[in-house]
């Protein structure tokens, strides 16, 4: 399995990736939250894309993390599998995305899961970090979520902050944090073609 190439995984962790496939194709024939046509490289282009964040930074036990824009739930579900110890929040404004994000974590029996259907700026709780799959342009998602990164407990490798996955032509959104962003080529760590040109952005915030 793709999955097991680049992470070492629980018994439980690989029977859970492993349910992923039958259950985006279900929701996805009833809500498209994927395109037809990219369902069939779900592990790839979703799932493996969204734990590249764990190659970046391994997230401690007890860590809390908003997913904004989850969509289907990505990066969140991924990430919540692989650090059952970590609390995830998921939120959409669109709510049968919500819906599809919320039949898939309890299926999988992701306690450690919430998903909720609302807009960025009315969520006033605070997280250790905010992730996000190019939602919309960093300079806004930072206005967006500054609200939402706590500055208590810091408690894990990098400071808390925004890590967000991004494709093609990022200069420009980066250029206004070139002193504290750093953007790391999920290459580094994915050997897959498909990553070529795709990166990671971490904000401290």
């Amino acid at each position: 399995m793709l999955i097991a190439d680049y992470f070492q995984l629980s018994e439980r962790q690989a029977e859970q990736f492993a349910q992923l496939d039958a259950l985006y194709r279900d929701w996805n024939a009833k809500i498209n939250v994927i395109s037809r046509k990219d369902i069939d490289n779900l592990y790839e282009h979703h799932v493996l894309h969204s734990l590249a964040i764990a190659k970046l930074l391994k997230f401690t036990p007890g860590t809390t993390i908003m997913d904004i824009g989850t969509g289907g739930g990505f990066p969140g579900i991924p990430l919540a599998i692989l650090f059952p110890e970590c609390r995830f929040v998921l939120v959409d404004s669109i709510g049968k995305k919500i819906k599809v994000a919320s039949a898939v974590a309890e299926a999988l029996g992701l306690t450690n899961v919430e998903c909720i259907q609302e807009r960025a700026e009315d969520e006033k709780r605070q997280f250790d970090f905010v992730v996000s799959r190019a939602v919309m342009p960093l300079p806004d998602l930072v206005k967006l979520v500054r609200k939402n990164i706590s500055h208590k407990n810091q408690h894990n490798a990098l400071p808390n902050g925004l890590i967000v996955l991004k494709g093609g032509g990022i200069d420009a959104e980066v250029a206004p944090f070139k002193r504290t962003a750093e953007v790391t080529p999920i290459a580094d760590y994915l050997n897959q073609i498909w990553f070529k040109d795709k990166y990671i952005v971490y904000l401290p915030i």
